[in-house]
């Protein structure tokens, strides 16, 4: 059964930057806003082990681990340049009163 978390409030996340966000189990979610909309995905890059938030860069909606130069498309997940070839995992996202909330 999901679970909801609330991770921060909207207006933490800001356009053209990553904010990280613990979950009960001790990982992190990346949290991006892409043309007024926020997206979440797993904050690990799926081919090395780099933070997206601590080391990634965000352009539009592509998120790019700067380990080793592969590219993420945040809103759905899909590698989108090598050497990243394994999805990240994506959340749900809604804002309720001005809350960003997450299903787990």
């Amino acid at each position: 059964m999901a679970e909801t978390i609330i991770l921060c409030t909207a207006d933490e996340v800001i356009e053209g930057e990553i904010k990280q966000a613990p979950l009960p189990d001790g990982t992190n979610v990346a949290l991006y806003r892409v043309a007024g909309t926020i997206y979440a995905t797993a904050d690990m890059c799926t081919h090395g082990e780099a933070s997206l938030a601590e080391e990634g860069i965000i352009t539009g909606k592509i998120v790019e681990c700067t380990f080793h130069f592969g590219t993420f498309d945040v809103t759905t997940g899909e590698p989108t340049g090598m050497p990243c070839e394994i999805p990240l995992k994506t959340y749900p996202v809604t804002v309720v009163d001005g809350r960003v909330q997450i299903e787990v």
